[in-house]
């Protein structure tokens, strides 16, 4: 089940730190004009061989982790640069929530403002968590957003803390434009008080 207010499903563990954007979605899969077709290039060159056939022995491409909603990642997940299509292969690959240690700050306010579940918990509980679910029998997580807790098949719980921001766009089912039409009130009347103060900086129209 997965709402406004939890993330549940089989996850996969991915213990590499430093696991760069390049990484999650190669240069090749960048060319399109929209956000379409780009679960095909997630992790590809992790998950296939040159010629785009499978890597059998790749977690991803094995029973149940093919099925993975959750990815638990080593620290600083999502370095290196600032591409919004690692956030969206994700979300196209059927990944709606990654936990780890750390994670590349670009990565992570771009994962804020598609409304994609980032959560920072301490090495140790990481590597607890990647022990048990590295037995596909006990891969199953909850992350509750809105107890702010991760449970384990095993009945661990870890808490964790979120970004006021994050928390209220998540749980609201907000995405930074959504975010944004909220604050309309405010917007206007800040635009209201800066003409008024500042006549000169409103572009007039041609008569």
């Amino acid at each position: 089940m997965n709402d406004f207010t939890r993330v549940e499903g089989v996850a996969l563990p991915l213990p590499i730190a430093n696991l760069d954007t390049d990484q999650i979605m190669p240069k090749q899969f960048l060319f399109g004009i929209d956000k379409s077709g780009l679960a095909k290039g997630l992790l590809y060159d992790l998950r296939c061989h040159p010629d785009g056939t499978p890597q059998r022995d790749f977690i991803m491409n094995t029973e149940p982790y093919n099925h993975a909603r959750i990815l638990v990642g080593g620290p600083n997940f999502g370095c290196g640069s600032s591409r919004e299509h690692a956030v969206w292969g994700l979300q196209q690959g059927g990944i709606a929530a990654v936990l780890a240690p750390s994670f590349g700050e670009i990565f992570y306010y771009n994962s804020i403002n598609n409304r994609f579940l980032t959560v920072m918990l301490a090495q140790d509980q990481i590597d607890q968590i990647m022990a048990e679910i590295a037995t596909p029998a006990s891969s199953h997580l909850i992350i509750d957003v809105q107890a702010q807790q991760v449970h384990t098949a095993s009945g661990k719980s870890f808490p964790f803390d979120m970004d006021a921001r994050q928390r209220h766009m998540y749980l609201n089912g907000l995405d930074v434009i959504g975010a944004s039409v909220g604050m309309l009130p405010e917007i206007k009347a800040f635009e209201q008080a800066h003409f008024a103060a500042n006549p000169w900086a409103r572009v007039m129209s041609p008569a």
